[in-house]
């Protein structure tokens, strides 16, 4: 006889960075297990420095991680911790982003532009993740960057089952505020069983968020609309929108996005709008400013702890979303 048999069992191992501690305890607690106790710090020079309390060795390691800011000091800091853990001997690593920084660079609009969302996927790899699992990417084709299995979650049923329960869907239109969320739009237009509008613009490609809405293609007036996206950031798109939706006739609108970033002008904006609702996950922490009545945080963590599950005991991801 060669060699030698084991009898051990997997090992699940919960890790965080310091970018969103809140949302990394509320997914152990789904999961049942606590967050491995780590020791990080920044030098004096702006250096990261990191060392688990507890031994990797063989486990199966989860990293979590959302891209908030100062975004270059957490991805950064995830680059170390899933170094620290390739050298820890870790069986497997797995890196939950559920915002993903960068996403918006996915392709070269004009010459002599990077790719940075691929630039990301290759320094995690480059690191040591084995799998990357994330929330909503802002589009599907960033999947194909990373050279290893990429677990792509929604947060569609979450959002979408809130709305509807607060609103007769007789009354309820789905607004895509451009045409690159149509398909999206239209997947919520499936799960509440509404017609569908779209907000045509045109955005000034030498300056930053500067945002011209020209025309409601689809019937708004006298409808509840709820305008979907992936993120909000300065919230200049969206709060466009709504007010061209309400110059449409729209009876009331709610704002949907996965991804509050909500930087710069994002608090006055939302403050200052029409808009009776925005519905944000908690994929990046709500900055304090922002704690408004109309705007409502839902947990992503369930999905996010179903998931981790389902890869720990070779499960299928897909099968979570199967219904849509």
């Amino acid at each position: 006889m060669t060699g030698i048999k084991t009898t051990g069992e997997k090992k699940l191992m919960f890790f965080s960075g310091r970018a969103h501690p809140e949302l990394a305890e509320e997914v152990a607690h789904q999961l049942g297990v606590g967050v491995v106790p780590t020791k990080a710090f920044d030098f004096a020079n702006g250096e990261i420095y990191v060392r688990y309390q507890e031994s990797a060795r063989g486990a199966d390691c989860f990293l979590i991680q959302s891209h908030t800011a100062p975004i270059n000091k957490w991805i950064m800091e995830q680059l170390i911790m899933i170094d620290a853990l390739k050298r820890a001997s870790a069986r497997s690593i797995t890196v939950i982003v559920p915002f993903y920084g960068y996403a918006r660079q996915d392709k070269k609009h004009r010459g002599r532009e990077p790719i940075s969302a691929r630039l990301i996927a290759d320094l995690m790899k480059t690191a040591g993740a084995d799998r990357i699992l994330t929330v909503d990417l802002h589009t599907d084709q960033i999947q194909g960057f990373f050279d290893g299995p990429v677990d792509h979650l929604f947060a569609l049923p979450l959002l979408a089952d809130y709305v509807g329960s607060k609103v007769d869907s007789s009354k309820l239109t789905v607004v895509s505020p451009d045409a690159g969320r149509v398909r999206v739009a239209d997947r919520w237009c499936d799960r509440l069983g509404a017609p569908l509008a779209i907000v045509h613009k045109r955005r000034d490609k030498d300056v930053a968020n500067q945002v011209t809405v020209h025309e409601v293609v689809g019937e708004v007036r006298g409808r509840v609309c709820v305008l979907v996206d992936d993120m909000i950031d300065t919230g200049g798109t969206i709060c466009a929108a709504a007010d061209a939706l309400f110059s449409h006739g729209a009876e009331d609108v709610i704002v949907t996005a996965t991804h509050g970033v909500l930087s710069g002008p994002a608090a006055d904006r939302l403050k200052n709008s029409k808009v009776s609702e925005f519905v944000f996950t908690n994929t990046l922490p709500t900055p304090g400013e922002l704690e408004l009545d109309k705007i409502t945080v839902l947990s992503i963590a369930p999905t996010i702890a179903s998931a981790v599950r389902e890869v720990f005991e070779d499960g299928s991801v897909t099968s979570l979303f199967d219904e849509q």
